[in-house]
């Protein structure tokens, strides 16, 4: 009888374990989250100081930056070669970029998108153009480096040129078309 008892008890215990949803996806991913925002707004600072050092390890070896009007640029090297030419054309016209709130991080693993607004002020304070901006970053020893960035403006680009329609400058004067 003794051993009746014990298999009702066992037989009753995996009942109710298998009622029980056991969450094993549940994790807390407020730590990532703020670490992935952190580092985009890392970004954005080190860029404004023409920090291209510090732009570039905020990226993969082999990441892919995607900037609007440009060929894409690949790998971490390449990637500082832009900013540093890029952040210095910002801040010779007094410009500044934020990256604004209002963003999303998404994460599954070792994975994880990031995508929000930004916005760029002269140095009046004035919004010259704004736009989004959607990265994928990867968790690489504790640390959350982007492996794909892409941006775009707001802004609708300048109409192309029409054949003819070239400008020449004359001494003194405004320019001209020919």
């Amino acid at each position: 009888m003794n051993i009746l008892k014990t298999a009702a008890v066992v037989a009753v215990g995996l009942v109710a374990l298998a009622g029980c949803k056991l969450n094993v996806d549940a994790v807390d991913t407020a730590a990532d989250e703020s670490a992935i925002r952190d580092g985009s707004r890392a970004w954005a600072t080190a860029y404004n100081a023409g920090d291209a050092d510090g732009v570039a390890s905020l990226y993969t070896e082999d990441a892919v930056l995607m900037p609007p009007g440009t060929p894409a640029k690949y790998g971490r090297a390449a990637i500082r070669e832009f900013i540093v030419v890029d952040s210095a054309a910002a801040k010779a016209a007094g410009l500044t970029l934020t990256i604004e709130h209002g963003d999303t991080v998404v994460m599954s693993g070792d994975l994880a998108w990031h995508a929000g607004p930004y916005s760029v002020h002269d140095a009046s304070g004035a919004l010259v153009d704004s736009g989004s901006y959607v990265e994928a970053l990867q968790k690489v020893e504790g640390k959350w480096l982007t492996v794909r960035d892409i941006y775009n403006s707001d802004k609708a680009p300048a109409p192309a040129a029409e054949p003819g329609d070239e400008v020449t400058e004359q001494s003194g004067s405004e320019p001209v078309r020919p």
